[in-house]
């Protein structure tokens, strides 16, 4: 059974400003993301305060992440749903995370909230908004794992 799922990859990249990146997706929007608040607070990404560094940002092997010097590196699930948020479809944000922070594929999130599997492709992809009772079905799922 073939995946519905897209992979998102990067097809260009730049630094606009300290801790802002211009991001042009291969089969998406091209989206200005704003990173400042993270290279603030992780450690990991420390080295990018140095605007000189931030400025020397390249796309990763394949598409898959953006990279600077040093072997700082930033992958694209995480700058999609960053652009997800950029673009005012935090919908679509917020269910992939509660699937990634559930460990849930298609398949184990559609019998989760009992609806297809396609139906979640589209949520997961962006495809169609995100509903408010699937919303809330998520939260509700989380809730019942919790008291399990």
């Amino acid at each position: 059974m073939r995946s519905l799922e897209r992979t998102r990859v990067i097809e260009r990249v730049s630094a606009e400003a300290p801790g802002m990146l211009r991001v042009k997706w291969r089969d998406g929007p091209e989206v200005d993301v704003d990173l400042s608040r993270d290279i603030g607070r992780l450690n990991a990404l420390r080295s990018l305060r140095n605007p000189a560094v931030f400025a020397r940002a390249v796309v990763g092997e394949w598409g898959h992440s953006v990279e600077w010097p040093d072997d700082v590196e930033i992958g694209s699930g995480s700058l999609w749903r960053d652009t997800l948020s950029a673009i005012g479809r935090d919908d679509t944000r917020g269910f992939l995370e509660w699937r990634l922070e559930n460990g849930l594929s298609l398949s184990a999130a559609a019998e989760a909230l009992g609806v297809s599997r396609r139906a979640v492709a589209y949520y997961s992809n962006g495809d169609r908004p995100v509903p408010r009772p699937i919303q809330l079905a998520c939260r509700g799922w989380e809730a019942l794992q919790a008291a399990a």
